[in-house]
């Protein structure tokens, strides 16, 4: 996490609100802002801590996945600036990008243990660092712009041990009938900043439709879970513990009231922390394993919505 906090009531004196304003609207509390920090810097740490825990050094590490919604720049890819600062030597592992916005850390897991099963990577990294407070929208949608927070996470995957443990099922499903529901369009080849730096800026700034993504959360996502349920051959009551990226306190109780988990079971840290983009689930994850929440034999669900709109789950045996 960066070090600064930012408190909502703190964000209301700063543009003129009453307080507890924000924190109404958003449901967000408190958050984590980058001051000193930067991505890479934010990144390496998560992924240093992540190697220590493991026990596994980084010259072990042959693939390196950045799973980051918002990379550093547009090109090259963020992952290889992490392998730098890890002190992977040149040609020591394959570095790159994949991104599914807010889930691109369960997109980076999925190929991971792919590539790993393969017998292509041996020792995998995967990190999601975002400096979510950049390009907010505070002047015409503070509402949404105090949802955000920063930080990153990132896990080590090596191959299962026989047993039970492991992946049991992931699944992924778009619906791009709401693509425009939330979005940064600049910094792509949408628009030339050339011969229009004036729409260039415009669409600089984050832009979110929430009447939209809870239409298609509200009828597709129930549906999805099942699915999920269904290829992992859990029932809900099988679930331990439910990490779900931390869209915010509302989105999370609707996902509650939707699939029926028994809400002591979810990971709740989106009034604490803020939607944190990719790196909310990891972080979510982290949180519950130093908690105590996680043991050999936990029935663990990974579930979020990204942008695009997509949903996408993850079910593992611990």
């Amino acid at each position: 996490m960066p070090a600064k906090v930012v408190l909502s009531e703190e964000l209301d004196r700063r543009l003129g609100f009453a307080p507890g304003h924000l924190e109404k609207l958003s449901g967000v509390r408190r958050r984590h802002v980058c001051t000193d920090e930067d991505q890479i810097s934010l990144a390496v740490a998560a992924s240093r801590r992540a190697l220590e825990r493991a026990a596994i050094e980084a010259g072990d590490v042959d693939l390196v996945l950045g799973a980051c919604g918002i990379p550093y720049q547009t090109l090259p890819a963020t992952a290889p600036l992490v392998i730098r600062g890890l002190g992977i030597p040149d040609g020591g592992a394959a570095a790159f990008d994949v991104n599914a916005t807010c889930l691109s850390f369960l997109t980076a897991l999925e190929l991971a243990a792919g590539r790993i099963a393969a017998g292509q990577s041996r020792i995998a990294l995967v990190f999601s660092a975002e400096i979510a407070s950049r390009a907010l929208p505070w002047r015409d949608q503070p509402d949404v712009a105090a949802l955000f927070g920063d930080g990153a996470a990132a896990a080590v995957l090596t191959a299962a041990p026989e047993g039970n443990a492991g992946i049991r099922a992931s699944l992924m499903r778009t619906y791009p009938s709401a693509y425009e529901a939330c979005e940064i369009g600049a910094g792509g080849t949408r628009f030339d900043f050339q011969k229009d730096p004036a729409a260039f800026a415009a669409h600089a700034v984050f832009h979110m439709d929430g009447r939209e993504l809870f239409r298609v959360t509200h009828r597709h996502f129930p549906g999805f879970v099942a699915q999920l349920l269904d290829a992992a051959g859990w029932l809900a009551e099988d679930v331990d513990l439910v990490v779900p990226h931390q869209a915010s306190p509302l989105a999370l109780e609707h996902m509650i009231e939707q699939t029926g988990m028994a809400r002591e079971r979810v990971v709740n840290v989106a009034a604490k922390l803020g939607n944190q983009i990719a790196a909310s689930i990891p972080t979510a994850l982290d949180i519950a394993w130093r908690e105590g929440r996680i043991a050999r034999g936990t029935k663990l669900l990974m579930l979020g919505t990204s942008a695009g709109v997509s949903f996408g789950g993850m079910a593992i045996e611990v």
